[in-house]
């Protein structure tokens, strides 16, 4: 059987390979979802990031694997667009963390939620049991991952 022909239906697919095409699918999904809410992918992950509270600069450069010169670029953009801002760590004046202004909080909720449903709608054909395997096969790989990263 053709290359293309085990892609198209499955067959003989690879773990690795599958990956990669799901990781293709994923990106491109979101960078749409980042375009129609007036963000980059990199500001969407920002965000979705700092949704889950404030975070040290120095924990977000190492988060995104960036050097602090390239967050702090990114972090620019996000206070010149009213989405985030930066302040100094209680305890700590030579450090600063990041949080969420409304308009972010806002804005990082409104494009979690429809990243969720557009991710959602990829697994969607799946009987709810392969789902439910789908997902605690996905929880173990990204446990692994951790260890690795």
């Amino acid at each position: 059987m053709s290359e293309a022909a085990q892609a198209g239906d499955g067959a003989g697919l690879d773990v690795a390979r599958g990956l990669l095409q799901l990781a293709t699918a994923v990106q491109a999904i979101y960078a749409c979802v980042s375009e129609r809410h007036d963000l980059t992918p990199v500001q969407a992950r920002l965000l979705c990031v700092l949704l889950d509270g404030p975070r040290g600069m120095a924990e977000l450069a190492h988060c995104f694997g960036v050097e602090k010169a390239a967050l702090t670029g990114l972090m620019d953009r996000a206070e010149r667009r009213g989405l985030a801002r930066r302040s100094p760590v209680p305890g700590d004046r030579r450090a600063l963390q990041a949080t969420l202004t409304d308009a972010g909080r806002r804005a990082a909720a409104a494009f979690h939620t429809e990243i969720g449903a557009e991710l959602s709608r990829l697994v969607a054909p799946l009987a709810p049991a392969d789902r439910e395997h789908f997902r605690a096969a996905l929880a173990e790989i990204i446990a692994g991952c951790r260890d690795h990263c």
